[in-house]
């Protein structure tokens, strides 16, 4: 017994059809949409890439791109066909492959659901993808005369006043690392001995943070050198005093600024696969309806439109019957040409 069966004549077939073709190219421009989400997302994460420390996290933005574009092709397909379904004469020649198509289609909004869930769960990788970026790019923003380093100073300046953060996890990170470079430190000076000789990696080590970490908003100039010493500023207590830094970790700022961006295009995307599903189900009625026609000469009469030509259970039943059979045949053909072989 066919499953949501809705009887059609004449005027409800060419109402139907007209509807879904609308639908369709309506979801030819959400097509469009999804392929640029994910362009606006790449282009995001390519201003950043020195900091993302692989490659994997472009794998999202390149998939949005790629279900972009198959959107807009099976959604002009499709307006097609149900444009010709007002003509029998047109719609005959679409009809031993609709059923392939709607199959294809089925898969595709699948897909697509699955391509909204991972812009909900790929901020759990890009956390960990930032923390190791940015860690090594702090390690290299003092090689401004190394090649392919020297653009890192700059980039996470530009980062820290942007996002108004300051360090990996916080601004304790600068103290950790060796972030001036050697060309620029007086080794004859008492001083600079001493901070490289109190650590076994030999590093100019300090309690101070890059100019991009002061925060331009508080009243008082900009304590970034000797955060940790009262006695080098007036008034001064840095257990107690609101530092003028930004407090606010970069890592934070910057998983806050794609995760917002991901969440946003996840829930686009999945209005864009509910849309999806409504044209396939149309096309389905569209498909049924003209089939089970009395008489297809006479396109004023009578039929019946359905979702599934049987109950949910069954058809699963005959798909799972096909796979075996499929299975089956793949293995009794690998036993034929081991006979073939062994015969030779």
């Amino acid at each position: 017994m066919a499953l949501m069966v809705v009887k059609f004549d004449l005027k409800k077939r060419v109402k139907l059809a007209q509807t879904v073709w609308f639908m369709y190219w309506f979801a030819v421009l959400a097509g469009i949409l999804v392929l640029s989400l994910g362009l606006f997302f790449k282009i995001e994460l390519r201003k950043r890439s020195e900091l993302m420390d692989n490659n994997e996290s472009h794998f999202l933005p390149n998939l949005l791109i790629l279900m972009g574009l198959i959107a807009c092709g099976i959604n002009a397909f499709g307006g097609k066909v149900c444009y010709d379904s007002l003509d029998p004469v047109k719609f005959a020649k679409w009809k031993p492959m609709l059923k392939y198509f709607l199959v294809f289609c089925v898969c595709f909004n699948g897909l697509l659901l699955l391509t909204s869930l991972l812009c909900f769960l790929m901020r759990i990788p890009l956390q960990f993808t930032l923390a190791e970026g940015i860690k090594n790019g702090m390690r290299y923003y003092k090689d401004t005369d190394t090649p392919g380093r020297c653009y890192m100073k700059r980039t996470l300046d530009l980062m820290q006043m942007e996002f108004r953060c300051c360090g990996n996890d916080n601004f304790r990170d600068w103290f950790e690392i060796q972030w001036v470079s050697n060309r620029y430190l007086d080794f004859s000076a008492k001083e600079v001995k001493d901070r490289i000789g109190s650590n076994v990696d030999g590093q100019y080590l300090m309690d101070g943070v890059p100019f991009s970490c002061c925060n331009p908003s508080s009243p008082r100039p900009c304590i970034q050198y000797q955060m940790t010493n009262n006695s080098a500023h007036y008034s001064y207590d840095h257990y107690t005093e609101e530092l003028n830094v930004w407090k606010k970790g970069c890592r934070d700022a910057l998983l806050s600024y794609y995760g917002g961006i991901m969440n946003t295009i996840g829930a686009l995307v999945v209005l864009v696969t509910m849309l999806e599903v409504a044209v396939t189900v149309g096309l389905q009625y569209v498909n049924s309806s003209l089939s089970t026609l009395a008489n297809p000469e006479e396109v004023e009469s009578e039929s019946e439109g359905y979702l599934l030509e049987k109950t949910v259970k069954e058809t699963f039943t005959d798909i799972m019957a096909k796979m075996k059979a499929m299975g089956k045949g793949g293995k009794v053909e690998e036993g034929g040409e081991e006979a073939v072989a062994t015969v030779s």
